[in-house]
């Protein structure tokens, strides 16, 4: 429970064992609130000082007197759902509240409440219910832990991916280490592990570098050091890096659209998120297919550039298409799996997407393949095709 529900539990055990004429008095805000002994206080009301104290609390909280009717309740225990006029609807409290005020123990639970609007989720609350005072009174404390427990499974799902997809390529390296060290005299076995200790390598580097930027942009915060970033330059460096895995499925790796376009940002993250669309458009796609990569103006003033990537895969279905760019979401967790996928990519892509001040999106259909679409500002705010090595004073971008 959080510090604030521990410092309503101090009031509470303060109004339960007031035995003498006593004032304490809190600031808040700037006013002093009072609170007057419990025994001068009528059965039907507060205690004066309590609802000041329970009007500035985030947490929902809702005050029962001896008839389980409530006496005071919160927007926040309103909004939820938690209590309907003078009544307190979840049955679950209510029998909390009951046992409270029969034996005068603080009790402690966390609850799940089905979702009280029409396609709402269910919330989950961390509750504290303690009495109020010597006549029955019973004060409910309720604090939405939703958001926490999702933070949570994002928590679990990025341990249990990560592990396994580091577990992969290290016990290959290891395995592939024995192997050469037993074969040190065939010289063409050496090669041919070697080759394949370079690629868990690879494999194992593009996981951690995905790591590291997804961490270094997912908190919203803007480009360091943006720059003109040439789309043709990030589009062969993307295109370079996921040579060896098309190559080894004998899937074309082919570029178009307009050339000598220039965006505003980081040359970096561009190639990360170009790489991620490539290679997820070869791993979904049969043999002897092709990927093309191509770049053009668009907008009004021509004042933004799309940069898409289309394959002829197998294609996603309509349902996944709005997850896909969550992370760890996967369509096929088994045939990600078997892809080397993390789960990681197309957030990354989202990711440098909005670094930029810009989207990504899809189209896709079953058995028809994917286009990813990268919509990103034109450098100079309009699109301008220029010849390669061609210099451009940053001020054209202000």
């Amino acid at each position: 429970m959080s510090e604030l529900l521990a410092s309503l539990a101090a009031l509470a055990g303060f109004v339960v064992g007031a035995l003498a004429v006593m004032v304490v008095r809190h600031n808040i805000e700037g006013r002093r609130v009072v609170l007057t002994p419990v025994d001068d206080v009528a059965p039907g009301a507060l205690p004066p000082g309590v609802a000041s104290v329970l009007a500035v609390l985030p947490s929902s909280a809702v005050v029962l007197d001896r008839d389980d009717r409530v006496l005071r309740a919160s927007s926040a225990a309103r909004a939820f759902g938690l209590v309907k006029g003078d009544h307190l609807v979840v049955a679950e409290l209510l029998a909390m509240a009951r046992r409270v005020r029969r034996d005068g123990e603080i009790r402690e639970n966390e609850i799940e409440v089905a979702g009280h609007k029409f396609g709402q989720d269910s919330t989950c609350f961390a509750v504290r219910v303690a009495p109020l005072g010597s006549y029955g009174q019973v004060l409910v404390l309720a604090e939405d832990q939703t958001e926490h427990r999702r933070v949570e499974a994002v928590r679990r799902d990025f341990v249990a991916n990560v592990s396994h997809e580091l577990k992969t390529p290290v016990g290959a390296l290891s395995l592939l280490a024995e192997t050469i060290q037993d074969a040190a005299d065939d010289p063409e076995a050496v090669t041919r592990f070697a080759g394949r200790m370079q690629h868990e390598a690879a494999r194992l580097t593009y996981l951690v570098q995905d790591l590291i930027t997804l961490s270094r942009i997912q908190g919203a915060e803007p480009i360091p050091t943006p720059g003109p970033v040439p789309i043709d330059d990030a589009v062969h460096e993307a295109i370079d890096r996921c040579n060896t895995t098309a190559a080894a499925k004998n899937i074309s790796l082919v570029t178009g659209g307009v050339e000598g376009l220039r965006i505003w940002g980081d040359d970096e993250l561009l190639v990360t998120a170009l790489r991620n669309l490539i290679d997820n458009a070869v791993a979904y796609s049969p043999e002897q297919t092709r990927v093309v990569v191509s770049a053009r103006a668009v907008g009004p003033h021509h004042e933004s550039i799309e940069i898409s990537v289309s394959d002829q895969g197998i294609g996603i279905p309509e349902s996944a298409q709005e997850r896909i760019f969550e992370r760890f979401f996967r369509v096929d967790a088994a045939r990600s799996r078997a892809t080397g996928g993390t789960g990681l990519g197309l957030a990354i892509v989202k990711h440098v997407a909005a670094a930029h001040n810009g989207a990504v999106t899809v189209w896709s259909k079953e058995g028809s393949g994917s286009t990813f679409t990268l919509r990103l500002p034109a450098f100079g705010g309009q699109a301008v095709a220029v010849p390669r090595n061609t210099p451009i004073p940053l001020e054209a971008a202000q």
